[in-house]
């Protein structure tokens, strides 16, 4: 199996699945306790149809919508994720190039192994950094500061990590930062070695923007889990994000939200935005998947705080179905990582083209001529 033999996000996890390490492919892969949180993620979307209208000129599509203050080509972008350098060698570098050729938004990780600077100086496409609230302040204020300096356009906090998830699938396969040889892991290492030459020769792990504050940074001897338990505030409250909203003064948007009394408070304290998700069922599983709380959280905000959906996007019928509901655009994680393990930097424009294909496609099928064309009249829940 090759790229080419790929034409859906899972045909990208199977060649992924083919390319990585056990540890790394299932440290993308998985989910918390029992994974049912992850499933319903792309189930959710089984609850509703969409009713397309006919002869409708469609031979003209605008896919474009605009989102935390930037235009992006089609209304789907790649949400911050962590450690690209596990994945491909490039890193963030090999994904922030692709998301500009396509068009669209790169959202980069406090976690990430590209440091903001290098991806400021990499790419002039649109630019979401994404914000953990450190229990060192300065560390915090110091993401914020940089991220100015090296021409973000927005900024999101994510909410929903103040401990981590229960992720058993790492816990059975070894999986550590960086990752370590065990009896358990090594031959899933030498059975890949082409991932394991690169990962060796091609630079050192770490966790480029925040090495030069804390050996945390590239001394994380067990998992990613033990950095954000000991170093993620776990009193973090709405005034620490109020405090990150004001000293960004831009665009910005929490993201984790899953409840109509948070959307609100969101509002409250000076947010432009809201990623309704649930860290793609890695944290509390259980919980409901975000595009089943998407209308009763649309509903209670209106136009008064743009809304996301982040979570379970697995092809071009789910953007659609999101923006009937009333999101503005889509995001997705797993599906470009699954796209970069295999692939690297073709890999994810391939996944992006085909996505926006996809889209099209739908949409002309729908009789939508624009993304604002797709509401409530286009959708109907069973």
């Amino acid at each position: 199996m090759n790229l080419k033999d790929c034409h859906n996000v899972e045909d990208f996890r199977k060649l992924a699945k083919k390319k990585l390490p056990g540890p790394i492919f299932h440290y993308i892969d998985g989910g918390s306790d029992d994974e049912t949180t992850l499933r319903r993620n792309t189930e959710s979307f089984n609850s509703c149809d969409l009713i397309p209208n006919v002869l409708s000129d469609v031979s003209n599509i605008n896919l474009s919508t605009t989102v935390l203050g930037q235009k992006i080509d089609f209304p789907l972008f790649l949400a911050a994720t962590a450690m690209h350098r596990l994945y491909y060698h490039e890193g963030e570098k090999a994904t922030a190039k692709a998301a500009e050729k396509m068009g669209t938004m790169f959202g980069t990780s406090t976690m990430a192994t590209t440091s903001i600077e290098e991806i400021g100086k990499l790419t002039n496409g649109p630019k979401l950094f994404q914000l953990y609230i450190h229990k060192d302040k300065g560390l915090t204020d110091n993401l914020i500061e940089r991220c100015k300096k090296s021409n973000f356009n927005s900024m999101c906090l994510t909410v929903d990590t103040v401990v981590a998830g229960n992720r058993e699938r790492d816990h059975r396969t070894g999986f550590s930062t960086p990752p370590r040889l065990t009896l358990g892991s090594l031959l899933s290492f030498i059975l890949h070695p082409q991932w394991s030459l690169n990962y060796l020769l091609r630079g050192k792990f770490e966790l480029a923007n925040i090495i030069h504050m804390t050996d945390k940074g590239s001394k994380i001897d067990k998992s990613v889990m033990d950095y954000i338990n000991e170093q993620f505030d776990p009193s973090m409250s709405w005034k620490d994000a109020e405090y990150c909203v004001k000293k960004w003064n831009g665009p910005f948007a929490l993201k984790g939200v899953m409840s109509v009394e948070d959307a609100k408070k969101a509002i409250d304290i000076g947010c432009t935005a809201i990623m309704v998700s649930n860290h793609g069922g890695r944290q509390l599983d259980g919980s409901r998947a975000p595009f089943d709380q998407l209308a009763d959280i649309v509903d209670a905000v209106g136009d008064k705080i743009e809304v996301i959906l982040d979570g379970g996007i697995r092809r071009g019928t789910h953007v659609l179905k999101a923006l009937a509901v009333g999101a503005k655009a889509c995001s997705f994680g797993k599906g470009y990582l699954f796209a970069l393990g295999a692939a690297g930097q073709k890999g994810v424009e391939s996944i992006l083209q085909k996505m926006k294909s996809e889209i099209e496609r739908d949409m002309i099928l729908m009789g939508c001529k624009s993304v604002k064309d797709l509401n409530r009249s286009k959708i109907i829940f069973r």
